[in-house]
């Protein structure tokens, strides 16, 4: 008989079959592993941190009109139909709803351990040559232009002017993916976090030196 674990996993694939590259299963299947190996190094409820990571971006709002509500009902909806209790419902619904780097001014205090941790992993896949691939490919998707040396980066945006922001793939680096470096939560993601900020350091300056070409 298959595991709760199992089933999400069954779930998932099959509902972010055709998913935009960057939010599909293989970015779930990163984070879940990065949030075990986070986990291993915490005190923390090892099934919900799965469960969250499994299924943090089952409905991004970002696919759905901005809708900020639908992953929350779809989770609820498949967590009860596997007979998961209230509490552990609730638990990772809870991640579900404050995990987004775009909602960080309106999440509570005193976070709990398993939200940190997925939090940290799916930070992480935002960074480092992953997250430069997916950056890059969501900035595709949207046609964005890549840079324009004349576009300067909005480094203080609001939720809404985020959510609408159609700049440059280049300025993306700026407004977000450096940022995460210092956001992280745990001992283990700030180690994992700042190799993999050092590589787009690196990616950055090699980017100016072919784009500028005397």
């Amino acid at each position: 008989m298959k595991n709760l674990i199992e089933n999400t996993i069954e779930f998932v694939k099959e509902k972010l079959e055709g998913a935009e590259a960057g939010h599909d299963w293989f970015h779930i299947e990163r984070v879940w592993k990065l949030s075990k190996k986070i986990a291993e190094t915490e005190d923390c409820n090892q099934e919900v941190v799965e469960l969250a990571a499994l299924l943090h971006d089952i409905a991004d709002p970002k696919f759905h009109n901005g809708d900020e509500t639908l992953a929350l009902k779809v989770s609820r909806a498949f967590l009860e139909g596997e007979n998961a209790s209230e509490e552990v419902i609730e638990q990772v619904l809870f991640i579900i709803k404050n995990i987004s780097f775009k909602n960080r001014g309106e999440v509570p205090e005193n976070l709990p351990i398993e939200l940190k941790i997925v939090q940290d992993a799916d930070r992480i896949d935002a960074i480092g040559a992953i997250g430069i691939g997916r950056t890059f490919n969501f900035g595709g998707f949207k046609n964005n232009p890549m840079y324009d040396p004349n576009v300067e980066p909005k480094l203080s945006m609001s939720k809404d002017e985020y959510k609408k922001s159609n700049g440059t793939t280049i300025n993306h680096f700026y407004e977000k993916l450096l940022l995460l470096k210092d956001l992280m939560n745990t001992e283990k993601g700030k180690e994992i976090a700042g190799e993999r900020h050092d590589f787009m350091l690196k990616f950055l300056d090699q980017f100016y030196k072919e784009w500028n070409v005397d």
